[in-house]
């Protein structure tokens, strides 16, 4: 069932609006109070006055990763643009995928741009903002692989990113699951022939194998999910607002251009 993003995230961000407009007095214009956060507004919702401290992986290409020296990808721009409409000033960090959740419920970071599916699980820990892009879990192997399917995966070894969805779905179906820091990191390791498969998100195994890596998609996607901003639990001013800015970023033609940067289409709909 093909979704849009501002088909998942219209009612729900209406209501933040309502929310954000009663306690606030934002503004649905760039140059209102989401495009101009004081001093005072910002430490109110961000851990440092003026700065918006945001956690990507850095190892999940295209969505966050270093090019000569320089942390970028598509999570990244997506935070800089936040936190230039909120008139803060970006400071995006680094930390395995694992941590970054525990790491926004325990402060360390205001948000995490991170390209989380949004599960039931992390909602308990964190509040997630509307949906920003779409995608889902599929399996990758070698030329000659043959899996295509989960059930395929017993008796078989099983390369994941650490705490991740697709490790979790792993486990459902075998205990032979070799974990890393990152997918990418993964997905050369079952290049080089070790592992029999990798779960990962279809993105980013496609963008791999475009970039060179000796591997193939296998059987049909396993999932659609939405990914989505997590921020600190109770933190409705921030989290209003990031909803505001995507909405702005989506009706002024920001949002798809960066979406075709990065993957030549509009990852806000499922293909």
């Amino acid at each position: 069932m093909k979704k849009t993003w501002k088909t998942i995230a219209g009612v729900v961000f209406s209501l933040s609006l309502l929310v954000s407009g009663c306690s606030q007095g934002a503004s649905n214009s760039a140059g209102g109070q989401a495009g101009g956060a004081t001093a005072g507004n910002a430490l109110s919702m961000t851990k440092e006055a003026g700065v918006f401290v945001y956690a990507a992986s850095g190892e999940y290409q295209p969505f966050s990763y270093f090019k000569d020296g320089q942390l970028t990808g598509f999570d990244v721009e997506i935070g800089n643009e936040i936190a230039k409409r909120l008139g803060l000033e970006p400071k995006p960090v680094t930390s395995p995928f694992s941590g970054i959740i525990a790491g926004v419920k325990e402060g360390r970071y205001d948000a995490a741009i991170a390209s989380h599916a949004i599960t039931e699980e992390r909602k308990q820990q964190v509040d997630f903002a509307d949906p920003y892009y779409l995608s889902g879990g599929q399996l990758f192997v070698r030329p000659d692989g043959t899996i295509s399917t989960l059930e395929g995966l017993k008796g078989k070894e099983v390369a994941v990113a650490l705490g991740t969805t697709h490790e979790k779905m792993a486990r459902e179906y075998t205990d032979n699951i070799k974990t890393y820091d990152s997918d990418v990191t993964a997905l050369r390791a079952l290049e080089q022939g070790k592992h029999d498969v990798v779960i990962t998100d279809s993105v980013v195994g496609e963008i791999a194998i475009g970039q060179g890596l000796k591997l193939k998609k296998s059987g049909k996607p396993l999932s659609e999910v939405q990914h989505g901003i997590a921020v600190r639990k109770g933190n409705t001013e921030l989290l209003n607002k990031i909803n505001e800015v995507l909405k702005q970023m989506v009706e002024d033609g920001t949002y798809l251009k960066l979406s075709e940067k990065y993957f030549k289409r509009d990852i806000s709909k499922a293909e």
